[in-house]
C-alpha cells in the first residue's frame, strides 16, 4: 500500500528531487519471466469500500468460472506471504496483527481488513503475491525474517527475498524516490510471475500504477502498467475502477464564504489523510455558480488531479478543499479546473484567493 510522508500542501503529484533511473525496455526484458499466461489488472483508490466490493466480485468470478488462484497485490513479498500463513490459520491473528502494524496508512481500515476476510471465508485457495518495495520493513518485514529463521529457512529464497524487499523499501523512504519504486514493483512483479508456471493472474493496485498508456506518480518515468504492456502487449488488460469512488450529486448543500461573496457548495465528503505526514483528514465543495467569478485568478502551480476528489471533476467547476492537520489546525484552497490535463487525466489547480 502506498504510503507518502506529505508536504505542507498535501497534493498526490509531488514529486521526487532524486535522479530520474528508468528501467530500460531491454533492461526489462533481461527479467521478463517467458510467461503464456494472461494479466488482469485493476486500478483502485485505496480503501474504498464500494471498490473492493467489486474488486472482490470481479475476483470470484475468475476464481470460479476459469479456476484463478493467484492473486497479485500492492504489498510487499513478506506482507503477502503473511496473508498466505493466515489464510491457513484457524483464527486472524496474523491479520489483526498486520492491521495494527498498517496504523498511519490508508490500509488502517477495516473495509480493507474485511476484503480479505471473505477471500478467506469463500475463496480459500487465493495464493498472494506481494510486488511492493518493503513498506513496514522495520516491523512486519523484521517479524517475517524471525518467523523464516524460527523455521531454520535463512538459507531460502523466501528469506533472500524478504532481505531484498527491506533494502528497497529502505532505499525508497531514505531517498523519497517514487522512480525507483515504480521500477521495483515492475522487476517485483516479474519476480512473482515467474513463479506461477503460465496461470493467469489478477492484480489489484492504486490506478496511478496501472494504466497501459500513462506515466507514473510524478509524471517522469512510465507507470507499472505501461512498462509491463511493453512486454506483454497482447497479454494484459487494465481497467480503471477509481469511477467507483465518485459520487454524482453532492451529500448535502452548505454556504461557504469566499472573499466576501457567499456561494452554495456541495459537499461531497472526507477523505482519510492519516497515512500522509502531519495531516488528518481534507474535505471537499464544489462552489457552485463561482467559474465567472474565479476564472482570471493567479494561478499558484500547484495541480490536483481528478483522481484525489471523491467526485467527477469538471471543466468550468470550482472546488474548494479544506486541510485539516493533526494538530488541529486547517487551511483552505481553490482549486479550478480547465481542461487543464496531468498524466492523461484531467486537473485542477489552485488559484491565489484571499480568505
Amino acid at each position: 500500500m502506498e504510503t507518502s510522508e506529505g508536504t505542507d500542501t498535501y497534493s498526490e503529484e509531488s514529486s521526487t528531487d532524486t535522479e530520474v533511473n528508468e528501467t530500460t525496455d531491454s533492461e526489462l526484458s533481461l527479467l521478463m519471466p517467458e510467461y503464456m499466461g494472461h494479466i488482469y489488472l485493476y486500478g483502485e483508490e485505496h480503501s474504498v469500500k464500494r471498490i473492493l466490493d467489486h474488486e472482490f466480485e470481479i475476483w470470484k468470478g475468475f476464481y470460479e468460472n476459469q479456476g484463478m488462484r493467484h492473486l497479485f497485490i500492492e504489498m510487499p513479498y513478506y506482507t503477502a506471504e503473511y496473508f498466505n500463513l493466515w489464510m491457513k490459520a484457524s483464527d486472524d491473528e496474523i491479520i489483526m496483527t498486520i492491521y495494527d502494524e498498517f496504523r498511519g496508512t490508508a490500509a488502517h481500515n477495516m473495509d480493507y481488513i474485511n476484503f480479505y476476510k471473505r477471500i478467506k471465508d469463500e475463496l480459500p485457495e487465493t495464493i498472494f503475491h506481494g510486488t511492493d518495495v518493503g513498506h513496514q520493513y522495520q516491523t512486519i518485514g523484521n517479524r517475517y525474517l524471525s518467523y523464516l529463521e524460527s523455521q531454520g529457512q535463512q538459507d531460502s529464497e523466501a528469506y533472500k527475498t524478504t532481505l531484498a524487499v527491506m533494502a528497497q523499501g529502505q532505499y525508497f523512504y531514505d531517498h523519497n524516490d517514487d522512480n525507483y519504486r515504480e521500477n521495483k514493483m515492475v522487476e517485483n512483479f516479474l519476480r512473482e510471475l515467474s513463479l506461477i508456471d503460465n496461470e493467469d493472474i489478477m492484480g489489484i493496485y492504486g490506478a496511478v500504477h496501472t494504466g497501459l498508456d500513462a506515466m507514473s506518480y510524478n509524471g517522469q518515468i512510465d507507470c507499472m502498467g505501461k512498462q509491463l504492456m511493453s512486454l506483454y502487449s497482447s497479454q494484459i488488460v487494465s481497467e480503471d475502477l477509481t469511477w467507483l469512488a465518485k459520487a454524482i450529486q453532492p451529500i448535502r448543500i452548505d454556504q461557504k464564504e469566499v472573499e466576501g461573496q457567499i456561494y452554495d457548495a456541495g459537499y461531497f465528503g472526507k477523505q482519510d489523510l492519516t497515512g500522509f505526514k502531519d495531516f488528518s483528514y481534507r474535505e471537499f465543495w464544489r462552489l457552485e455558480d463561482a467559474y465567472e467569478t474565479f476564472k482570471g485568478y493567479r494561478k499558484t502551480g500547484e495541480v490536483l488531479p481528478y483522481d484525489n476528489y471523491p467526485t467527477k471533476v469538471a471543466s468550468g467547476q470550482v472546488y474548494l478543499i479544506e486541510y485539516v492537520k493533526t494538530d488541529g489546525s486547517s487551511y483552505r484552497t481553490v482549486y479550478i479546473c480547465e481542461d487543464e490535463m496531468w498524466n492523461n487525466q484531467l486537473s485542477t489547480e489552485a488559484i491565489k484567493v484571499d480568505f
